[in-house]
């Protein structure tokens, strides 16, 4: 009999799930726990594994098919079960062929590429091979850079044979001649009038190619704006430019013709699920059910500076890279110990305020997903090495979806550092159903008024969002100063 597979839950309360990609195809022969698909939750990209050992019958869904929890996705014939349709013929199969089968899904599984949905989509944007990619990020998954320094490389590279997508460039120009003769236009002239390039090469993106063919240009008879090694380049302008009969390329000043047609801009629609509608509805939740208000103060942060610096090297000696955010969270979870209503959650069906005594931390990811916030546990046991080194693995983990549900659990108190991006204050909102969030500005040079004198200071913008039903605007003031003390004078976090 066929064993029907139905997809589990991934993660806790998870409804529905994306199949990003199959690691195997239909005949292939999986062995049990073997990972059979990559699934995308509201959280993150999971593998899901072979339940039994056996050969696919049926892959019943598609590659980006959005597939309800509980809902059949793969049927097996599990070993020693023959299939339904199987003939007589099939039945006496040489052993050999089940072997080769099941040498052949072994090594599918163990030479597959990992990586992200966010970098497979850029992959078929740019006509880049993920098998032929080799990934740099963590446990070798490719990311974004790596495919865009693919795409590059197939551009500028001189190629004996070249591929498909640039076997246009190089045919005879009397052929490419001919065919616009045959068209009704004039050989290799536009229809603005501008006279051909007529190379016997040109280099350029495949998006590029791709847009020259829509339009009925010859690609080598577009004047490039650059080169690269040696051979001209034409970008996605050039060719609009020419098959609009501008003078852009060539650095002309004509003006377009006043009575030409403008094409319309249009759209493009990308899905609202998984991640970013999980974000939205987290986000949604927290601002209409808790009334946010936030506190701004600056630290004067001179001596953190200076000793940040000075501990740079002693981190990178074991491999961290010490940024000041393992600082600041140590001064925030010694001003949670202080003010303990900070590291709280109200239940308002129990009529209650639980006062956390765990102090986990989330920190705040921009990925191309949207914000993620990986916890880390126990921030009041750990050093500030510790600290750091697991602040970069969860923020490696979370950019690249590697990160699992676990790991984004049983925060207590969160960071969110927008300054790095740029910007001094915001207003945070808070990671319901937690009752306070800390907003980091950029930190830079500021003027600072001390003793009647103004001076320039390393100064770190704060943006403290609380839950007032349960926190007052007096107690996130004391809560800023007490953390405010600690990042001016980083030698009390020695006594924490």
């Amino acid at each position: 009999m066929p064993r029907e597979f139905k997809l589990p839950d991934v993660g806790e309360g998870v409804a529905e799930g994306e199949i990003v990609s199959w690691l195997v195809a239909e005949g292939d022969t999986v062995s049990e726990d073997q990972p059979v698909a990559e699934v995308e939750t509201d959280k993150a990209v999971v593998e899901v594994p072979s339940p039994v050992n056996g050969t696919v019958r049926t892959l019943h869904f598609d590659a980006g098919d959005v597939v309800p929890v509980g809902d059949v996705i793969v049927t097996f014939d599990v070993d020693g079960d023959a299939p339904d349709e199987a003939t007589e013929d099939e039945a006496d199969e040489p052993e050999a062929a089940t072997e080769s089968a099941s040498k052949s899904a072994t090594e599918k599984a163990s030479t597959r590429t990992f990586a992200p949905p966010s970098v497979r989509r850029l992959a078929r944007e740019l006509d880049v091979d993920l098998d032929s990619v080799e990934g740099t990020g963590p446990s070798g998954r490719v990311t974004e850079g790596d495919v865009r320094a693919a795409a590059e490389s197939d551009t500028t590279e001189p190629q004996e044979e070249p591929p498909e997508e640039v076997q246009s460039a190089v045919e005879p120009v009397g052929e490419q001649a001919a065919d616009h003769t045959e068209s009704g236009e004039p050989s290799g002239t536009p229809a603005g009038g501008r006279e051909p390039a007529g190379r016997e090469k040109t280099l350029a993106a495949p998006a590029t190619r791709g847009l020259a063919e829509e339009l009925g240009v010859d690609i080598d008879d577009v004047p490039a704006t650059e080169e690269r090694d040696g051979e001209a380049f034409v970008t996605a302008e050039d060719v609009q430019a020419y098959a609009e009969g501008g003078t852009a390329a060539q650095g002309d000043t004509e003006a377009a013709a006043p009575d030409r047609e403008f094409a319309e801009g249009g759209e493009t629609t990308q899905p609202y699920r998984g991640v970013r509608r999980s974000i939205g509805e987290q986000m949604a939740e927290s601002k209409y059910t808790a009334p946010h208000v936030t506190h701004h103060d600056t630290a004067v942060i001179d001596d953190l500076v200076a000793t940040r610096e000075k501990l740079k090297a002693r981190a990178a000696e074991q491999d961290v890279k010490l940024t000041y955010l393992p600082f600041v969270m140590k001064a925030v979870v010694a001003g949670l110990k202080e003010y303990p209503i900070l590291n709280s959650e109200l239940r308002e069906a129990e009529e209650e305020i639980a006062l956390k005594q765990d102090y986990n931390v989330g920190v705040a990811v921009a990925t191309d997903h949207g914000l993620m916030v990986p916890v880390v546990k126990h921030v009041d046991q750990k050093s500030i090495l510790e600290i750091a080194a697991e602040v970069n693995e969860l923020a490696a983990k979370a950019r690249d979806r590697s990160i699992s549900r676990e790991e984004m659990q049983g925060g207590t108190f969160t960071i969110t550092n927008f300054g790095a991006v740029g910007g001094e204050y915001a207003t945070p909102i808070i990671n319901y159903p937690e009752t306070a969030i800390l907003g980091l500005g950029g930190i830079d040079e500021r003027p600072v008024a001390e003793d009647g004198e103004v001076r320039a200071a390393k100064t770190l913008p704060l943006s403290l969002s609380i839950d007032h039903r349960v926190i007052d605007g007096a107690e996130a003031a004391r809560f800023t100063n007490y953390v405010m003390e600690r990042l001016t004078d980083p030698e009390l976090l020695l006594l924490e």
